[in-house]
């Protein structure tokens, strides 16, 4: 009796065309689907934060997602349940997890590519 092999294929994505676009109060969520995973990359803008901006559509104390992200621009503040601090800044890659506040620190724009947070993150 012969196996099912279950073949992958070669695929191309790109956030030019993403698959599903959030938007929350100074943010904006672009998801893409590439095989079974799912990335997102986030822009934040000044003035987001997310216990402002995303907390009243999570309906949680803090933020629950765990997130795996490559920081692309801007300086993001994270500040954890336990009261752990971080500032992540361009070329950082950060690993938070479930239990955790952050907002954009000064004038630019937040950019992150996160590699596993995201599926869910500001859905409605």
């Amino acid at each position: 009796m012969e196996k099912a092999v279950l073949m992958e294929k070669a695929e191309r994505k790109s956030f030019d065309s993403p698959d599903e676009v959030r938007e929350f109060p100074h943010g904006r969520l672009e998801l893409i689907r590439v095989g079974e995973v799912t990335l997102g990359r986030a822009t934040l803008e000044p003035g987001w934060k997310w216990s402002t901006s995303v907390q009243p559509m999570a309906n949680t104390k803090s933020c629950e997602a765990r997130h795996f992200q490559y920081h692309v621009a801007g300086v993001l503040k994270v500040v954890m349940d336990d009261g752990t601090e971080l500032e992540c800044r361009p070329g950082d890659v950060s690993l938070l997890p479930s239990g955790h506040d952050a907002w954009v620190v000064g004038d630019e724009p937040v950019v992150v590519i996160d590699f596993q947070g995201m599926a869910d993150y500001a859905k409605k």
